[in-house]
C-alpha cells in the first residue's frame, strides 16, 4: 500500500498499459505464495527475498527501486507533538490516548522500538492495530487513534489529518521496496522494461513527490 500512489504515477507515464492491484503486503505475499500469477510483485525488500528463495519469482529479477521513511500524524486541528528527538517521540507515545502502527515492516520495527524503550506493556491497551490494507491515517482522521505512525507516502493523501513530521534521524525507519518478476509471467520482457523504468533517474521526481526517495 505504501507504493500505491507512486506506482500509479509512474505507470501512467510508462510506454505500455499497466494494471495495478494494491493490497496489504502480508496479503500480497500470501497470494503469490498460493500460486496466483502476477507479472510484477512489489513488496518490501526482505519479502521479495523470501519469494525469490521459495521459487515464486524469477531468479535475478529483483530490483530495489524506492526507499520510504516513517512519519507521524494526528487528527487535523489537534496539537502537533514534539518529534525533535528520540526522547520527545517516546514522551509523545506515552502521552497519547491511543497509538496505531501498520501491519507492514514499519509497524514491526516500531513495535520493536517500543519494546526497546521498555514501554510496550504500558501502552499495549492503547495500541490500535490497523488491519492489512487499512491506512493508519484513516483511523487518525475518524478519531479512533490519537497518534498514528506510518510511511509518509501513505499519509500524504489522507484527508482529515495533520502530518506532524518524520521520525527524527536517530530512530527513523527506512523501508526499501523492491520488485521482482513472477515465475508465471507471460510478459517477462515488458516486466523487465517496467522495472528498468521504475528504477531509472526518470522516475526520481515522481518518487519524491510521493514522499519517497530513489533506492
Amino acid at each position: 500500500m505504501a507504493t500505491r500512489q507512486v506506482l500509479a504515477e509512474l505507470t501512467a507515464g510508462f510506454t505500455r498499459p499497466v494494471t495495478i492491484e494494491s493490497v496489504g503486503g502480508v496479503d500480497a505475499a500470501k497470494r503469490v505464495q498460493a500460486g496466483e500469477a502476477f507479472d510484477v510483485v512489489v513488496l518490501a525488500s526482505d519479502a521479495i527475498d523470501k519469494l525469490l528463495a521459495s521459487g515464486h519469482l524469477q531468479p535475478g529479477s529483483k530490483v530495489d527501486w524506492v526507499r520510504s521513511g516513517v512519519a507521524v500524524a494526528v487528527r487535523a486541528g489537534a496539537p502537533l507533538p514534539d518529534l525533535s528527538s528520540e526522547d520527545a517521540v517516546r514522551r509523545a507515545v506515552l502521552a497519547a490516548r491511543s497509538v496505531s502502527v501498520s501491519t507492514g515492516p514499519s509497524g514491526v520495527a516500531l513495535n520493536k522500538l517500543f519494546e526497546r524503550w521498555g514501554i510496550a506493556d504500558e501502552i499495549a491497551a492503547r495500541m490500535v492495530q490497523a488491519p492489512p490494507g487499512v491506512p493508519v491515517g484513516s483511523l487518525v482522521a475518524d478519531g479512533r487513534v490519537e497518534l498514528g505512525f506510518q510511511q509518509l507516502s501513505e499519509l500524504l493523501h489522507v484527508q482529515g489529518i495533520a502530518i506532524a513530521g518524520p521520525l527524527p534521524p536517530a530512530i527513523q525507519i527506512t523501508t526499501t521496496f523492491s520488485a521482482g518478476i513472477g515465475v508465471q509471467s507471460q510478459q517477462a520482457g515488458a516486466a523487465r522494461e517496467l522495472l528498468a523504468y521504475m528504477s531509472s533517474p526518470a522516475a526520481a521526481d515522481a518518487k519524491r513527490r510521493q514522499g519517497m526517495d530513489p533506492a
